[in-house]
């Protein structure tokens, strides 16, 4: 423990951390340093950043441009019914702050976007994606693509969700699906609903793969696909390979800046 930095009340926190053999107090110190950003804090970001905060990630961006509305709170647990009406990332920072004041919160009250996501993704270490929409989807992807920046993705819908993990090298969100759905024929989970402990289960593992990358322990899902069937009670995996063809990971990359994407429709090359 030469140089250990964590003071007594932060070996007490994360005493069931730094015994074990892959985190140690080193461990424990990494995620201290690492810096995450999470984009969305809502159904899926609610699990993300609670563990994340919890877990001792010492800055996390939060980025959502929504407010808390009352029918949120069956799933979006780290808002409160005082919360109503407020930014989403103000309500998640303060619930961040009372949870654990090792952690920095960066408050992004904005919609991710072509004309801020590459200098957003430039700050972190690291992106966990729970948005809602396959624009962001794309868009998150071809940022940390282009930037070399690990990320997590994870989607639900119903009873049903899948997550993956991207790193440097590995296959991307497009490579996976080469090709958003036709606006209107997919709905979300305001139209068609969604079980309120879905995205507990999958914002946890969203959760673990970021803690895993930090700490540089066990095998990613950055070559597989998990997909999760809570009325099944069942996991299954896909595995996944990257595409020559992909556009923005492939041999002979056509995205070159998100600005040659229109995300607004298809989120094809303009």
């Amino acid at each position: 423990m030469t140089g250990l930095s964590l003071d007594p009340t932060q070996l007490d926190r994360y005493s069931r951390h730094i015994i074990m053999d892959e985190v140690g107090p080193e461990g424990q110190e990494r995620l201290l340093d690492a810096a995450v950003l999470c984009v969305g804090a809502g159904g899926l970001g609610s699990p993300v950043i609670e563990y994340l905060a919890a877990a001792g990630v010492g800055r996390l961006g939060i980025a959502d441009d929504d407010v808390v509305e009352r029918s949120n709170l069956q799933r979006q647990v780290i808002h409160r019914d005082a919360d109503v009406g407020e930014p989403k990332a103000e309500s998640a920072a303060r619930f961040v702050r009372d949870l654990n004041p090792d952690v920095t919160v960066d408050v992004h009250e904005t919609r991710v976007g072509p004309d801020n996501v590459t200098d957003l993704v430039a700050e972190y270490d690291l992106v966990v994606d729970g948005s809602d929409n396959f624009a962001t989807r794309y868009l998150v992807n071809d940022a940390c693509v282009l930037s070399e920046t690990p990320f997590v993705h994870g989607a639900i819908y119903k009873f049903e969700g899948q997550a993956t993990t991207y790193e440097p090298g590995a296959p991307c969100y497009r490579c996976v699906f080469p090709e958003a759905p036709e606006p209107g024929t997919v709905a979300d989970c305001a139209t068609t609903g969604v079980l309120g402990v879905l995205p507990g289960t999958l914002g946890c593992i969203m959760a673990t793969e970021a803690v895993k990358k930090v700490l540089g322990a066990g095998e990613s899902l950055d070559d597989r696909l998990l997909l999760y069937d809570a009325m099944d009670m069942s996991f299954d995996e896909v595995p996944v390979r990257q595409n020559p063809d992909c556009p923005v990971c492939g041999d002979e990359p056509q995205i070159g800046s998100v600005a040659d994407v229109d995300y607004a429709e298809t989120c094809a090359i303009e």
